[in-house]
């Protein structure tokens, strides 16, 4: 009897075990989400985005995942605002202005230090002196581009009001377009929009117009001469948005995602740009790999690229507060992960 006893309190007690599993993995599936939405620019920062859409790294944790491309800042802006958006690719001033009016905003990285150029049908111009007295395709007027170029200008006791024509166009692709038609000699672009440029430049039948441009100035070592310090700049990173801005275990999992599918997208640019032009026509594959290769891409928690962020943000501040919502936003608006 008493053989018996314990074997039936042991079978009742496998039996417990597996109901009690059965339970916690319905319970999993129900916390699935229905739908996570992830969104960035045609730039470098959104590439492990992608990939991480199409290796269907998110599968676990959401029914249906997909990216959204934005077009310009209000566009942005938009996503940001409106709900539809969880994990966002944005600026980090942008950003930090969001999240100082309000928005639920929350700075889960920076993975992006360095992808502006200057584009120029003139290789001899190597500093933002010789920029002065001649007209400059900018994108984005007031955003990044134009800021970090400001400052640079400024601080070489340069007026862009007097002493530089600033030739404002909505995106990258649009001054890209500008130089290749030649209507402008020199441009501020981002990557890709470079790579894109120069391969564009030399190609058939567009190589017949357009004509030949280098890559004049690193704004990144340019801004490292001008500060005396290391030549990146904190430009754009991953946020999180709406309601899963305060979800640990999605902002866990995004960060831990993103850093393997940016280091797949270094590994791989070839590989990366196919994938890429695959969903934007307008890119050419060989050119996003271009840019893979001379992006500066390192993807760095908020917490501990803050001094990075906070530095450039100051800058940003004494030059035009209402960049950044007009102070430099509080503890909160970097994401950590909860003791």
């Amino acid at each position: 009897m008493r053989y018996n006893y314990f074997s039936t309190l042991f079978i009742h007690l496998i039996l417990a075990c597996l109901l009690l599993a059965g339970l916690s993995t319905t319970a999993r599936a129900q916390e699935k989400l229905p739908k996570l939405v992830l969104a960035g620019p045609f730039s470098s920062v959104a590439n492990p985005l992608v990939h991480m859409v199409e290796s269907g790294a998110l599968d676990d944790i959401a029914d249906k995942v997909e990216f959204v491309s934005w077009r310009d800042p209000d566009h942005l802006r938009m996503l940001a605002l409106n709900g539809e958006t969880d994990v966002l690719a944005m600026p980090v001033n942008v950003a930090a202005n969001l999240y100082n009016r309000g928005a639920p905003v929350k700075l889960l990285n920076v993975s992006t230090w360095g992808l502006l150029w200057m584009v120029s049908r003139d290789n001899n111009l190597t500093s933002i002196e010789d920029f002065r007295g001649k007209e400059v395709a900018m994108p984005f007027r007031g955003d990044m581009p134009d800021i970090i170029f400001g400052v640079l200008a400024e601080r070489a006791g340069i007026d862009v009001k007097k002493d530089i024509k600033l030739r404002y166009v909505a995106s990258p692709l649009d001054a890209m377009q500008l130089l290749l038609m030649r209507r402008v000699d020199h441009a501020l672009l981002a990557e890709p929009a470079v790579s894109m440029a120069l391969r564009k430049s030399g190609s058939f039948p567009i190589g017949i117009i357009a004509p030949e441009l280098h890559r004049s100035l690193d704004l990144q070592k340019a801004w490292g001469l001008s500060f005396e310090r290391q030549g990146r700049i904190a430009q754009a990173g991953i946020t999180l948005v709406g309601k899963q801005r305060n979800n640990p275990e999605l902002a866990a999992r995004i960060a831990e995602e993103y850093k393997k599918s940016l280091a797949w997208c270094s590994e791989n640019s070839n590989a990366c740009g196919k994938m890429i032009a695959k969903r934007v026509p307008m890119l050419n594959a060989e050119a996003v790999a271009d840019a893979m290769a001379v992006s500066q891409m390192d993807a760095v928690s908020a917490m501990s690229a803050r001094f990075e962020v906070e530095f450039l943000l100051n800058q940003l501040f004494a030059k035009n507060p209402a960049s950044i919502g007009g102070k430099l936003p509080d503890d909160d608006f970097y994401w950590q992960q909860p003791k």
